[in-house]
């Protein structure tokens, strides 16, 4: 999706050939920084995919992960665990917005799966809105609402539901296309492989009016916006809307797999015993990583050096190829006057790594939350040389 290197013609590892390769082998990573088999140090601006939020080789994540290995690497959802319940009340809390009960779940595909669950149960409704632009996952659920999966990669024989369409910011469209039919609206407050596209209070805030008015259920889809990456909690903090769930993943673990389904009161009032499940879902190792994530986000500021870092990156970097700026945070896009490909593979030779989006004209920046602005120096010099 983002890398431009050819995609593999033939397994000779036996792994599946369906992802394109950049163009290094990462052998040791440090801080913001990958180091390569043949001998280069990249400063890392993608974070893998937005999950890497405290960079490589944290110390106290590590010796979290370390510890709870050493004490109990598994146990079903079936036998309680203290470090289960100190993760979800870490989480619930670190996102205020009153949600009062947490589902612990593998991916944000998952995630939001469960979501479109407990707003079918709620409302036996047929419809999902969703936003264009948006991506929710490759799963059934969440591809069905993912623009333009279907006829793209989607190869499910139907979607399970009815699915709609808003156009991004348009306020207008609302009324007509949120309705008594809708079980829930599902929107990414800032679209990440949408182009780092910010959707601002005004269109959120007028998704929770409509939601309310026709009791439908509102869901933003944090996956790659949410825990911190906005400079905030959660970008429902940042807008000051609150949705009736947020999903969540990516830097959730820095990189232990794990997601999180945030439920109010009104949702948590809708569970039934085994209505939901799932095996890996809040396992010990992922709840050790997810309640060392938060601490050390906490611990460390890390919410006002996103923010202060990605003001630096609006306010030093429209140089070279790059006009204009997007998103929020450190989901950040830099608009380019040429596409984007070419300037990351530009930056890639000159030892930075930064990804792309659905947008050709976007290049988006989805680093560590310790990025410094001596990072950003170094950016902007390479920018300024293309």
């Amino acid at each position: 999706m983002n890398a431009e290197i050819k995609p593999h013609t033939a397994p000779p590892d036996f792994l599946a050939p369906v992802f394109a390769q950049y163009p290094l082998e990462v052998v040791h990573a440090e801080g913001v920084w990958l180091h390569t088999r043949d001998g280069r140090k990249i400063l890392d601006l993608y974070g893998g995919h937005a999950v890497a939020a405290l960079g490589y080789a944290h110390p106290g994540w590590t010796r979290a992960i370390s510890e709870q290995a050493k004490s109990c690497n598994f146990q079903s959802n079936a036998v309680p665990m203290d470090v289960r319940a100190r993760a979800a009340t870490r989480l619930a809390k670190f996102a205020g917005g009153g949600y009062d009960s947490v589902f612990f779940v593998n991916s944000g595909a998952e995630a939001n799966e469960n979501a479109l669950k407990m707003a079918f149960r709620m409302t036996r409704r047929p419809q999902v809105v969703a936003v264009e632009g948006g991506f929710h996952g490759r799963t059934a659920g969440a591809g069905a609402i993912t623009w333009g999966a279907v006829g793209k990669w989607y190869e499910f024989p139907r979607t399970p539901f009815d699915v709609a369409y808003l156009p991004r910011r348009d306020l207008a469209a609302i009324a007509a296309t949120v309705t008594e039919q809708t079980a829930a609206v599902i929107v990414e407050p800032v679209q990440g492989v949408g182009g780092a596209f910010d959707m601002g209070r005004e269109f959120l805030a007028a998704l929770r009016q409509r939601c309310d008015q026709v009791g439908a259920l509102l869901i933003f889809d944090e996956v790659q916006i949410g825990v911190g990456r906005s400079g905030w909690a959660f970008a429902a903090n940042m807008y000051e809307v609150v949705p009736d769930m947020i999903t969540t993943a990516k830097a959730l673990g820095n990189g232990f797999p794990c997601a999180a389904l945030l439920m109010s009161p009104r949702v948590t009032a809708a569970l039934q015993l085994e209505g939901l499940g799932t095996t890996f879902g809040g396992g010990p190792m992922a709840c050790a990583a997810i309640e060392a994530t938060i601490e050390a986000i906490e611990a460390g500021n890390l919410l006002e050096n996103v923010r202060r870092v990605s003001k630096y990156i609006v306010d030093t970097c429209t140089v070279g190829p790059v006009v204009g700026h997007q998103g929020a945070g450190f989901l950040h896009g830099l608009r380019t006057n040429r596409p984007a490909k070419e300037v990351q593979r530009a930056l890639l030779e000159r030892g930075i790594l930064a990804g792309t989006s659905g947008d050709p004209g976007i290049l988006r920046l989805l680093p560590p939350y310790i990025l410094q602005e001596q990072h950003v120096d170094q950016l902007r010099e390479a920018l300024a040389g293309l």
